[in-house]
């Protein structure tokens, strides 16, 4: 192709419909064509990035090989393409004022009025460009987050608006997904709200190409035909979107309504045989018709958002295909967790995973999980601060260190088994400031771990800001945890497991950011198989 192909995803009637979803299915049935493909999503929040976002407010932060702290949704985009992301694939409203706001300070405007129009959205045309020059991509596919109508969006908005007078009808195509809600009264499916939405978008001179119609029952023809008619579009780019069992049912739910035939139609692109989506169609029929079921406890303190723990979540779905396996979930709040009631808690489960996190709030309820793991012998996979809370466990109850601790928690701890990192120490600034990014990782032979990844050097993804304390290395492999991964550049130490237990394994990394559905992460796959092995004995 000559130019690049800019598609653009906006979202209507409310938000959460899926956005994400669509434009990572797209790109992957795009790319099963042949077609090289990349996702940006630009958020319309004044944050810099979700960095210090509580994952309440906007679920996880998921992290880039190359350090970006960054929305979920480029999660979701790595799963389905199997492509890494960078800092360019997230831009926030924050991240274009500041830009625009330092080439003011410097001088770069000689002198201007610094307005939205043209500054700020040059600066978004830029951002959303900047994926083409960079990469050899066919299809630059960027969706717009938040719902059309939202003031924070206008400039957004305004740029696709002028950036597809730019490129002309054949080099740039919005699609646009709404809500079509089901009144169970009256028995009908409502189209208003999807015709009021694409007029909000016409009254900013943006005429989408294809309707993607979020709905609970399926659409009849009537319906189409008058979504068609009301909001200017061909009835063949009406496309059904119904609620499906698992979010990887999408893709070949958006090729059976032909999504990317119309797409290449609309792009002056040929449209082709369809493609077969063999290893995907495998993936879901294993999804949704497990042969065992094991159930795992999931402990953490954001639990009441199933969002804050997105990526590890989808890395069981990954790994429970792998294994013929349906992998239950069950959400643990680590703030209720006592000595009293810990048992009533992991009745019946087999295998305890420990998340990620920041701060004292609900750390001791994780701590006593990783002691039910290891001295009930259930397999035990902790996530970066659910490492440090075996490690912490582990001081207290068998090297006998009482006082053990992080001195993230407790700063005058006489015994730092964690401890902030020699460079941290003297950062204040929240955001962007951790570890952050890919580090490789050398496994120790004859580990546990060693022959989980079958490789001696792994990189793997960090968001942290404490470490093991390497003073006390030596007595940890004396007593039975030992290490078996380590950084070879900064001597930190990435994983603790005990051998002398059925599966226990702390890694100070994230390797849920690596696990997509064609690539599930070794770690997930193999703890999967032994919750399955600790399920048998039942």
């Amino acid at each position: 192709m000559a130019l690049k192909k800019y598609i653009f995803v906006t979202g209507g009637v409310a938000s959460s419909l899926g956005k994400g979803i669509i434009s990572a299915s797209l790109a992957k049935l795009l790319q099963s064509r042949g077609y090289t493909v990349t996702i940006q999503k630009l958020d319309p929040y004044i944050n810099v990035d979700p960095g210090t976002l509580n994952p309440y407010e906007h679920g996880e932060c998921y992290v880039t090989e190359d350090g970006a702290e960054t929305d979920l949704d480029l999660g979701h985009y790595e799963r389905f393409i199997n492509i890494p992301t960078t800092q360019n694939n997230n831009v926030t409203t924050g991240r274009i004022y500041q830009s625009v706001i330092n080439k003011e300070r410097k001088g770069d405007y000689l002198g201007k009025t610094v307005q939205v129009i043209p500054h700020i959205t040059d600066e978004i045309k830029r951002r959303i460009k900047i994926l083409g020059t960079k990469g050899n991509f066919d299809f630059i596919i960027t969706e717009i987050g938040g719902t059309v109508g939202d003031i924070e969006s206008l400039p957004y908005i305004e740029a696709i608006r002028q950036m597809k007078w730019e490129l002309g009808p054949v080099n740039c195509l919005v699609i646009h997904l709404t809500l079509v809600p089901y009144l169970a009264a009256s028995a009908e499916l409502k189209t208003k709200p999807t015709q009021h939405s694409v007029k909000m978008l016409l009254e900013n001179g943006i005429q989408p190409n294809v309707l993607v119609l979020r709905t609970e029952h399926p659409l009849n023809s009537d319906i189409r035909k008058k979504v068609a008619l009301f909001c200017n579009v061909d009835y063949k780019s009406v496309i059904e979107s119904i609620d499906v069992s698992t979010i990887y049912e999408v893709p070949l739910l958006m090729q059976k309504e032909n999504l990317d035939g119309i797409v290449l139609r609309k792009l002056n692109l040929p449209e082709g045989e369809k493609p077969e989506m063999k290893p995907w169609k495998q993936f879901v029929a294993k999804v949704k018709n497990p042969k065992k079921h094991v159930t795992v406890a999931l402990v953490g303190k954001y639990i009441e958002l199933p969002d804050s723990y997105k990526s590890i979540m989808e890395s069981f779905v990954h790994a429970g295909a792998v294994n013929d396996c349906k992998v239950e979930l069950r959400s643990i709040q680590s703030e209720k967790i006592d000595k009293n009631n810990i048992d009533s808690y992991f009745k019946g489960v087999n295998g305890i995973v420990v998340a990620p996190g920041f701060g004292d709030r609900g750390i001791e309820g994780k701590i006593l999980s990783a002691q039910f793991a290891r001295e009930k012998d259930i397999p035990f996979f902790g996530i970066c601060l659910g490492m440090q809370c075996a490690v912490i466990e582990f001081s207290r109850n068998v090297l006998g260190l009482a006082d053990a601790h992080s001195t993230e928690m407790d700063i005058k701890t006489p015994h730092p088994v964690i401890d902030l990192m020699e460079e941290q120490k003297g950062v204040t600034i929240k955001g962007g400031t951790m570890r952050l990014g890919i580090y490789p990782c050398n496994i120790t032979p004859g580990s546990r771990c060693s022959k989980i990844y079958s490789e001696s050097e792994v990189m793997e993804r960090h968001r942290h800001r404490y470490e093991f304390n390497n003073n006390y290395l030596e007595l940890f492999g004396k007593n039975g945890m030992v290490q078996a991964g380590i950084n070879p550049d900064t001597e930190l130490v990435e994983i603790m497991e005990i051998p002398g237990h059925k599966w226990f394994v702390g890694v100070q990394f994230h390797p849920e950011y690596r696990s997509t559905v064609l690539n599930p992460h070794p770690l997930f796959i193999d703890f999967v198989r032994a919750a399955i092995e600790n399920s048998s004995g039942d």
